[in-house]
């Protein structure tokens, strides 16, 4: 059974799992992204522990922050950050589940998120129809991120 829960540091431990060079192209770790929200400390973004049978198995950031107006022009929108899955977990549909849950937990949680976005290189395919799989929306919009060109993708709340 899958759960998102804010991230706690007792969460640390299960989500320090080490990302291959490839999917640290396309995303960072939780230790990364907890650091730089730290260093940031905005408090407009926050920590989400995906949890797989209880136990910690993945993470991501939603930033309401400045960032997400590179992607959208809506002030009630979140950015979705820095997901990843522990690399031993991953082909169980843990990933696919959590984002499936992702809606109620804002709207639950952010009562003001009238819609998510985020960016996904063009060249994670598995994340990018992950991504259409689950509801988000491709319009045309592109960047050029760390690794490359992004698309920019969006789900209305």
């Amino acid at each position: 059974m899958i759960n998102l829960k804010f991230f706690t540091q007792k969460d640390f431990h299960g989500v320090q799992y080490t990302l291959s060079e490839l999917q640290l192209e396309y995303t960072s770790t939780a230790e990364f992204a907890l650091k730089r929200m730290a260093e940031r400390n905005t408090g407009l973004e926050f920590a989400v522990t995906i949890f797989f049978d209880e136990k910690p198995a993945g993470f991501f950031t939603l930033d309401f922050g400045e960032d997400k107006f590179d992607l959208t022009d809506n002030p009630n929108s979140a950015l979705l950050r820095s997901l990843s899955i522990n690399p031993e977990l991953q082909g169980k549909g843990i990933g696919n589940a959590a984002m499936m849950q992702v809606d109620d937990f804002v709207r639950k949680n952010f009562s003001d998120c009238e819609e998510i976005v985020l960016a996904v290189n063009q060249n994670n395919i598995l994340a990018y129809e992950l991504y259409l799989k689950v509801g988000y929306h491709y319009e045309g919009k592109t960047r050029i991120g760390r690794s490359g060109p992004q698309y920019l993708m969006f789900k209305k709340l």
